[in-house]
């Protein structure tokens, strides 16, 4: 097997003994190192060998790096960057940000901070290249139909990028809606059964008593109404994928001839006495904890260990960040087409709305909330007005600035305190409002997530931002 190639790094500093000490802190951590001392160089070396990550000082004998920042967003150049800056330039640091950085370090700092920065830093940029390419390959769609940009839905692209061509069982969990056998799909689709049959069974919704003929089949006269032979999804889904939903819905004794199912391959119909070979690939979900239910005496452990191989956990919209307004966006053109109606897209507040809203449907209900609205209501944008009043329930007023100021300046010294302090209070109380979601608070806010991560920061390291 070919081995993976090192992330390439460029450091671009004009001083040759600065640029050998970065070099140093990077040596053994799996990089190919390149160094450049003019902006000059820097800008040929980043369109001749794109590399992963820039470390690129901002002071350049001859081209601004905040100049270079923007012909690579010009130019498009993939390549994510980290600038550097002396100590006392943070306003420098947060315009490069703006200008595409991802992150800035300030001189001096210590290995492990430009180690941590770069890993950092590297990683994101990777799973960022994996959802564009595989945007590229299907599409406005996203990945096999699957949405969002978030790092959580990357890290959920980047695993089923590396299951797709294994034969080991994968095993779905996520609450409702969140799209488990859409996952499911995008599996097989990736995989190299790609062309043989998908099928999938809800266990949940198929009568205890027919679940066994649903699975293997039935012959004719093995039980009243069966007029006929009927092959069952194990058979159908021979060279394939049989994705088994709601597993943890199975009965205990059907349990026990689907372990056999899964140890032999063999399968064998209802009220037949020939065993068949056939060769699957099982998906299985459930929206509850497969442990617990073990535990409880409800799943068996010894099937547990047979399915349970890879594990994938696809998280709630509330966790996704701005991924909602991505799919909400998806989902309305669909909508707004199959309704004949003229939506093109959403006002800034009911985007705020949106956002805002805990979702614990998830993608189902957005889905639900979107069609109620083009159903009811037409024009070229979707306005909060429109959205429905179950929106705003449990989403909380979070206190303005000037109310919050009013009820803490008097704990200061004479009833004044520092704006920075208050600020702070106003944001830290905004996040814990949205249960810890960023994107969400500042869309409350009406400020750029990106200028909380940026105060955060500061505030950890002890400085007013």
């Amino acid at each position: 097997m070919a081995e993976k190639p090192q992330p390439k790094v460029l450091i671009v500093e004009d001083t040759p003994s600065m640029a050998e000490l970065y070099a140093a802190f990077l040596d053994g951590c799996g990089y190919a190192v390149s160094i450049a001392e003019t902006g000059k160089a820097a800008l040929a070396a980043i369109r001749r060998d794109l590399p992963d990550v820039v470390l690129l000082d901002i002071h350049l004998p001859d081209i601004s790096g905040l100049e270079i920042l923007k012909i690579l967003r010009e130019e498009e150049i993939p390549s994510a960057c980290v600038v550097i800056t002396a100590h006392g330039s943070i306003n420098v640091a947060v315009e490069a940000m703006q200008s595409g950085a991802r992150d800035f370090l300030v001189k001096p700092f210590a290995k492990d901070r430009l180690v941590v920065t770069v890993r950092n830093v590297a990683q994101h940029a990777s799973l960022e290249r994996i959802v564009e390419r595989l945007k590229e390959d299907y599409g406005p769609g996203g990945f096999y139909g699957m949405l969002g940009s978030s790092l959580p839905m990357q890290a959920i692209y980047r695993t089923i990028d590396s299951v797709a061509t294994s034969r080991a069982t994968v095993f779905v969990t996520g609450e409702s809606g969140t799209g488990k056998e859409l996952c499911a799909e995008a599996i097989h689709r990736a995989s190299p059964r790609r062309d043989k049959p998908f099928v999938a069974i809800n266990c949940g919704a198929i009568p205890r008593d027919l679940m066994e003929s649903e699975i293997f089949g039935h012959v004719k006269g093995a039980f009243t109404g069966a007029a006929a032979d009927r092959e069952g999804a194990a058979r159908r889904a021979d060279g394939g994928t049989l994705f088994l939903d709601e597993i943890c819905e199975m009965d205990l004794d059907l349990q026990t001839k689907l372990l056999r199912f899964v140890q032999s391959g063999m399968v064998q119909k209802v009220g037949g006495d020939h065993p068949e070979k056939v060769d699957v690939r099982f998906i299985c979900a459930t929206n509850r904890d497969p442990w617990a239910e073990v535990e409880a005496g409800a799943f068996r452990e010894d099937l547990y260990y047979r399915l349970h191989v890879i594990p994938v956990h696809l998280p709630p919209l509330r966790e996704r960040d701005a991924d909602v307004i991505e799919i909400a966006r998806a989902l309305l053109t669909r909508l707004a087409r199959e309704e004949s109606k003229s939506f093109a897209g959403f006002s800034p507040e009911a985007e705020a709305r949106l956002l805002a809203f805990p979702w614990p449907g998830n993608v189902r209900q957005l889905q639900n909330v979107l069609r109620n609205v083009v159903v009811l209501h037409d024009g070229a944008v979707v306005e909060a007005a429109m959205l429905p009043a179950t929106l705003m329930k449990g989403s909380g007023a979070l206190p303005t600035p000037a109310a919050f100021a009013a009820e803490t300046l008097p704990q200061g010294e004479d009833g004044i305190r520092p704006l920075w302090e208050v600020e702070r209070e106003i944001i830290e109380a905004a996040v814990a409002a949205c249960g810890g979601n960023v994107p969400r608070a500042a869309a409350r806010l009406q400020i750029s997530a990106s200028t909380i991560y940026r105060k955060k920061m500061a505030w950890d390291e002890g400085k007013p931002a």
